[in-house]
């Protein structure tokens, strides 16, 4: 049975719930078919052993972006590489951080979320959830498009609250226990959510990232659709099942909040983060602005400013 922990954290007065594998008091071994390592004890698809992670860990979905972070690191440990997944962990400025890529969508996180985890939290020798657990930063530095007409495009937006339409974390136990049941309930309202299309959740970034970040960002309410065309209201040549979708998230209002901007990532990176007992937060460049109808298509001197913001941050 599950049993969950709480770990009073100094210094931050927030408390983060373990969900821990328990068989009577002795935790219970991990069956090689759940987790998979590969012949030189790496995780199986990041292809990462535990020494080579960092606890500071930057998330970008392209594995070329990989690059546009380490390149401004002091020095460089090693790269990886595996299907979308790249990795290099370095040092900057004395702090060791590693930038890893995921590819796009919400699938590709319970991949990397889950092997994250148990790269730090899970002994692949005993194959047992360590007794001492440890949390991680999690950043992702993505590109993103506004809904909101005032939102500049080369604007960085901070994820101060994620809105998953994945579905991701509808798989998990204690999903209610980080989604923000009223601002849910609001939202389901206020849409007219199709019953047809999965429950949405609401997720809260990490106090202690925002509290880095927020100096240069605009606040966020962000959506992490489950797609890049419909579940974003792009028409091409099939329709949609939510037709004025935009106009009514553009007009959503909650406690000071209004959906600021799409992506594909976010929500989950938070939601599992803060299941696992994990500190997560999105940020990302607004290269496009839903509302106007306007994009810009040379963004990386964009990219290399927020990156070299968050690294000073972190």
């Amino acid at each position: 049975m599950y049993h969950i922990v709480s770990i009073w954290h100094k210094n931050r007065k927030q408390i983060v719930n373990f969900a821990l594998m328990r068989n009577n008091s002795t935790m219970k071994r991990i069956a090689p078919s759940e987790l998979i390592l590969n012949s030189d004890g790496s995780i199986f698809h990041l292809h990462l052993t535990p020494e080579q992670l960092a606890n500071n860990i930057i998330l970008v979905g392209d594995p070329g972006r990989v690059e546009s972070v380490s390149k401004f690191f002091d020095t460089i440990e090693f790269e990886k590489s595996s299907r979308e997944f790249h990795s290099s962990t370095g040092v900057y400025k004395g702090k060791r951080i590693t930038a890893l890529s995921t590819g796009i969508g919400a699938d590709n996180i319970d991949i990397v979320m889950n092997e994250l985890d148990a790269l730090v939290n899970i002994d692949f020798e005993s194959r047992r959830v360590k007794s001492e657990l440890t949390e991680l930063n999690i950043l992702r530095i993505g590109t993103s498009g506004s809904i909101q007409p005032q939102i500049e495009l080369g604007s960085f937006v901070l994820s101060h609250i994620s809105a998953g339409f994945d579905a991701l974390l509808n798989w998990y136990g204690n999903r209610d226990e980080v989604s923000n049941s009223h601002m849910e309930r609001a939202f389901i309202e206020h849409m007219g959510w199709n019953e047809i299309l999965p429950k949405p959740y609401f997720v809260e970034a990490a106090p202690s990232l925002i509290e880095k970040l927020e100096d240069f960002t605009i606040k966020g309410l962000t959506v992490s659709a489950a797609g890049f065309y419909a579940p974003q209201g792009r028409v091409l040549r099939l329709p949609l099942v939510m037709e004025e979708m935009l106009e009514r998230l553009e007009s959503f209002r909650y406690d000071n909040y209004k959906i600021t901007n799409f992506e594909m990532e976010g929500a989950a990176i938070a939601g599992l983060a803060k299941l696992m007992g994990h500190r997560a937060a999105t940020i990302c460049l607004i290269i496009a602005n839903r509302y106007a109808k306007e994009s810009v298509t040379d963004y990386q001197p964009y990219i290399d400013s927020l990156i070299l913001n968050c690294l000073e941050r972190l």
